[in-house]
């Protein structure tokens, strides 16, 4: 038998609607016989409206006579023509293109060094890798890995901005609720801004140390201290 949609919209329809047996019933709509009952006696799917399974192209005129002439027939439902429009359609695999391609382990790498949180099959998903490559990223037996450096997918286009952000938000909300039934109380590193996040280069990174390491410079640094008593000046005139 094939599914029919709606089955408890169609199984109201039918209850009321025609001379069905409960079991004649349950079997076209794929539903327990107590079910069915339950529906004639208003107790199950009270606020659901029934769907006319003839109206909707999945049952014929002449099946629900026959099963209506015989308690021992067996309704077959026919394929209804929305069918296939509801039917889930399944996301096809993400494609990158060729000149794209060799800059995945990059991609990889940034991941890895700015969002561990996120795991390694979101990874594989968004960027269209496998989980091979980015354990050889991540232990750095990959083939180009003296040339791999962390840059981000968005800059490479490898993919839109949102659809990263929504990523990265929903692995933080994960690992936060992982660490909270663990009792760990830890600052999201994925919560620093963007510019603390982004790539910087040794020489940006050693400017970057120089500067956080300079101390803010004190009134006496720069106009020098001042040991004069000012009533001695008022004496000597």
């Amino acid at each position: 038998m094939s599914e029919i949609l709606m089955p408890k919209a169609t199984a109201v329809w039918l209850v009321d609607n025609t001379s069905l047996s409960f079991e004649q019933i349950a079997d076209f709509c794929g539903l327990h016989p107590l079910e069915v009952r339950g529906i004639a006696d208003g107790e199950v799917a009270r606020d659901i409206r029934g769907a006319d399974p003839i109206g909707n192209g999945q049952l014929t005129r002449e099946e629900l006579d026959k099963a209506q002439g015989n308690p021992n027939y067996r309704m077959k439902a026919q394929v209804s023509r929305h069918a296939e429009l509801l039917k889930p359609q399944k996301k096809a695999p993400r494609y990158t293109p060729v000149s794209r391609r060799q800059d995945r382990p990059d991609a990889i790498a940034w991941f890895i060094r700015h969002h561990p949180e996120v795991t390694d099959a979101q990874i594989s998903k968004i960027l269209g890798t496998t989980k091979a490559t980015i354990e050889q990223v991540r232990a750095r037996t990959h083939w180009n890995a003296a040339n791999i450096k962390p840059v981000d997918p968005v800059t490479l286009g490898l993919v839109g901005q949102l659809e990263l952000d929504a990523l990265v938000k929903k692995a933080a909300e994960k690992k936060a609720k992982d660490d909270a039934k663990k009792g760990i109380v830890a600052e999201d590193p994925t919560l620093r801004p963007a510019a603390e996040t982004a790539y910087l280069s040794e020489e940006e990174q050693e400017e970057r140390d120089i500067r956080a390491s300079r101390a803010e410079p004190k009134a006496e640094d720069v106009f020098g201290s001042f040991s004069g008593n000012v009533d001695d000046e008022d004496d000597e005139d």
